[in-house]
């Protein structure tokens, strides 16, 4: 019996009644640690928008990554198994130039090995070819335009202001009153249209007829036909009647406010008819000459860059979207030459990077234009630390990243998205604090910056307005170019306007956005 029972003992004994000698005692058999590290991919194409890509490693020990670019983003789960998965985040390449990175992966007992991470340069927007439609039409009829700016929108404020504070005045920022010698001045030095920004504010009655003040409706009116006697196209808006986060009763146009209370966005609402009701049929007589645009840098005070309007950027816009349609609504119930002229209506913070929460109003006319800002990069044209330089010929260190080829970005994205379809789009507000002629570089660049951007809106078919502030100095927001009360030009602005006119009106086929390019300031 024993004999019989050997073999068959035996075979347990070899099998552990079914279990290997190195599996644990649990049915899995152990892994085998690897002699090299190895990846499950040797190379990541990123492609030019980046993205999120993992890799599988394979080592002796848990692998260490080496210096990653700051373009690349790293993360890791458990090492298990000897084995890994990493997250490799690849931002966005923004610029034109193609770039690449090795990461090395090392762990002991096993030599290091390498993962090569490609991304594509951004394409280099071409010059598009325009087409024949009412939108192109519409920016060569305006052509290269002026803001009377700081004149009928601004307004008594602070603590000195006492009893006039929020009256608007056109005097107040040390303006001259306007005259038609203004205008005439402004139609010899080039210009072909004007933007006239008009603060209303305490002008403005209370609810809710919110009549405004006959005086002040009547000079504006007069000034508007000053402008239209020397030959120029129009815009009249609500300028600094919007609310940026200041805390005071009549800059009534309080985006955070009607977000926050339905109750007082129809109030608001209440108050554009009321307000847009009066206006329009004051200038009910003009002709298309005449555009009317229903308000001017919309936002919360911090310009896009809130807590609040990050966190979810449509409930803001959604309301401006309201309010345009309420301003168009307003204007084409008066009728007779309102139920037909061209209306702007602006972005949030009149950005054109906010066109992404942009809802056209609907129009039975059919004759809607949006509005846009542009003084990109701000750290350049207006910010408290200005650089000195601009542009790809700009020196490291003495410019912002922010460069030709961005400006042609923005401008092809509304070309593509807006005129491209016969949707008229034109830059309200553009310029840059002025430069001395006595700082060579800086006034070089200065005067680079301005024929660049303004040919670019031509090249794209966007009419262009240079913000003049009537400040005639040099320095942070220093805009003076044409004097608001005799026409003539600030002495500093001279060879300004020329290169602004060079850029909009010749004609010359050598002359091109490329050949503006190729001029920029060598140093």
């Amino acid at each position: 019996m024993m004999k019989k029972l050997l073999p068959i003992l035996a075979a347990l004994f070899i099998c552990g009644c079914g279990k290997t000698p190195d599996d644990g005692g649990n049915g899995t058999q152990t892994p085998v640690a690897p002699s090299a590290i190895t990846l499950s991919s040797s190379s990541v194409d990123a492609g030019v928008d980046g993205g999120s890509f993992d890799i599988t490693i394979k080592a002796p020990a848990r692998p260490k990554a080496g210096t990653l670019p700051s373009w690349i983003k790293y993360s890791d789960g458990i090492f298990k198994d000897y084995s890994i998965t990493v997250t490799l985040k690849v931002e966005s390449n923004t610029t034109y130039e193609p770039r690449s990175a090795e990461i090395e992966f090392s762990c002991s007992g096993a030599s290091p090995v390498k993962l090569t991470v490609t991304q594509a340069a951004r394409e280099v927007v071409k010059d598009p070819s325009l087409p024949q439609n009412g939108a192109v039409a519409m920016s060569e009829a305006l052509g290269l335009g002026w803001n009377m700016g700081n004149h009928f929108d601004a307004y008594y404020n602070g603590s000195w202001a006492g009893a006039k504070e929020g009256y608007p005045d056109e005097e107040v920022w040390g303006g001259t009153k306007a005259t038609q010698a203004t205008f005439d001045g402004v139609r010899r030095a080039g210009f072909t249209s004007v933007r006239i920004p008009v603060s209303w504010l305490k002008m403005i009655g209370d609810a809710p007829d919110y009549t405004i003040d006959e005086t002040w409706m009547n000079r504006v009116y007069e000034v508007v036909q000053y402008a239209h006697n020397a030959g120029l196209y129009v815009i009249i808006n609500t300028h600094h009647d919007e609310n940026h986060g200041v805390d005071n009763t009549y800059q009534w146009q309080d985006i955070k406010a009607a977000v926050a209370s339905e109750e007082r966005n129809q109030a608001i609402k209440a108050e554009i008819t009321a307000v847009w009701t009066q206006i329009a049929s004051k200038f009910k007589d003009c002709g298309d000459w005449l555009i009317m645009e229903g308000f001017n840098e919309i936002n919360d005070g911090g310009w896009g860059w809130s807590a609040d309007f990050r966190a979810d950027p449509t409930r803001q816009c959604n309301i401006l979207n309201q309010w345009n349609q309420t301003f168009v609504d307003a204007v084409r119930a008066t009728g007779g030459n309102n139920a037909t002229r061209w209306l702007g209506v602006p972005t949030y913070a009149a950005n054109p990077d906010f066109v992404t929460y942009f809802a056209m109003p609907e129009d039975s006319a059919g004759k809607i234009m949006i509005s846009v800002h542009f003084y990109n990069p701000s750290s350049y044209t207006i910010g408290t630390e200005q650089y000195q330089q601009w542009g790809h010929t700009g020196a490291a260190g003495k410019k912002d990243g922010y460069g030709e080829e961005e400006v042609k970005a923005c401008f092809n994205n509304l070309f593509t998205n807006y005129v491209a379809k016969d949707i008229p789009v034109y830059i309200g507000e553009f310029g840059c604090s002025m430069r001395s002629k006595s700082d060579t570089v800086g006034y070089a660049f200065f005067l680079y910056y301005l024929e660049y951007v303004a040919k670019a809106a031509k090249v794209f078919g966007m009419p262009s307005f240079l913000w003049d502030n009537g400040s005639q100095g040099v320095g942070q927001e220093q805009h003076g170019y044409i004097n608001h009360g005799t026409g003539e030009i600030g002495p500093n602005a001279d060879e300004a306007i020329a290169a602004l006119m060079r850029a909009r009106f010749n004609t010359d086929q050598n002359y091109t956005l490329e050949s503006v390019y190729n001029s920029a300031p060598q140093f």
